[in-house]
């Protein structure tokens, strides 16, 4: 979601390392505070019991959003197991307790069945719309939503060893839509056991890596000592792993007007049209015809 307001016309990327408590809205509130920037929007929600790696998209890079929104994510995570709760996290009420806590060989065991495709049934309490309803809005109403399985691509699953508070710790990389809350309560179920997400932190999405993100008081501190462009990313960097094609002056004034390009040279698939230094357009080619896709006013 972006949010407009008044203020400067900025242009590209802030990798906030979203505190625990805060909302994701919230996170895109206050960068945009302290920037002053006119229009802002988050890549990707976290939840409010998560920290890590939130992309804000400030200005033209919103338009880059769906990329990164569709690109994959880590995660690390802990789970209590022995304990099920509404949520799935810390934060709900507490409906199931097993004696059973897995050792490393049974989790070790378990793991390869929750890599690749699965299908997978989100949690209670998420934002997925029943005819009109989000179904955690449902739950806490005292409905039990009736969710369907999705099928979603979990690329890496690894056990980590015990966390500092004798829960599982574990690294996943996932695709989009996969929830850490129903993996946690799925793997708990094949270790005959109950389980629960007890942290969570995300580490990348996409390009975007926490070796990059930057503290809410760290920004506020660079940003009284430095101007927006030194704390803020290209609008490119979103696009690394698309191919660019570099166009001319002439082009670019016709996938601005709407109009579309052939170029026998470039493949088909998406592409970042760049006049100069300039990025100019997401576009799409199929069989040497370029179409725009997002134009950026830059």
């Amino acid at each position: 979601m972006s949010q407009r307001r008044r203020g400067q016309d900025i242009h590209g990327w802030v990798i906030l390392d979203k505190p625990l408590g805060l909302s994701s809205s919230q996170g895109v509130g206050k960068v945009r505070g302290l920037l002053d920037a006119r229009k802002a929007g988050h890549a990707g929600t976290l939840d409010p019991l998560a920290s890590g790696v939130l992309p804000i998209g400030l200005g033209e890079a919103t338009k880059a959003m769906p990329f990164i929104v569709d690109s994959t994510k880590d995660y690390v995570f802990s789970i209590a197991f022995g304990e099920a709760r509404s949520t799935d996290d810390c934060e709900g009420e507490v409906v199931a307790r097993s004696d059973v806590i897995p050792n490393e060989a049974a989790i070790l065991a378990a793991l390869p069945q929750f890599i690749g495709e699965i299908a997978q049934v989100p949690p209670a309490y998420s934002a997925i719309k029943l005819d009109g309803k989000r179904a955690y809005a449902l739950a806490r109403g005292g409905e039990t939503p009736l969710l369907q399985a999705r099928p979603v691509h979990v690329h890496d699953l690894r056990y980590l060893g015990p966390d500092e508070a004798g829960h599982g710790r574990f690294f996943m990389c996932c695709g989009k839509g996969t929830y850490v809350r129903s993996l946690a309560r799925d793997l708990s179920q094949s270790l005959d056991t109950v389980g629960h997400v007890a942290a969570l932190r995300r580490t990348r999405v996409g390009p975007f890596h926490e070796r990059a993100a930057i503290s809410l008081e760290n920004l506020e501190k660079v940003r009284h000592g430095a101007p927006a462009e030194a704390i803020v990313l290209p609008v490119t960097t979103a696009l690394d792993d698309i191919p660019a094609l570099a166009i001319t002056d002439q082009e670019a004034d016709l996938i601005k007007k709407g109009q579309c390009l052939r170029h026998s040279s470039a493949q088909d698939g998406d592409l970042i049209l760049i006049c100069g230094e300039r990025p100019v357009a997401i576009a799409r080619c199929q069989s040497g015809l370029i179409t725009s896709r997002r134009v950026f006013n830059l």
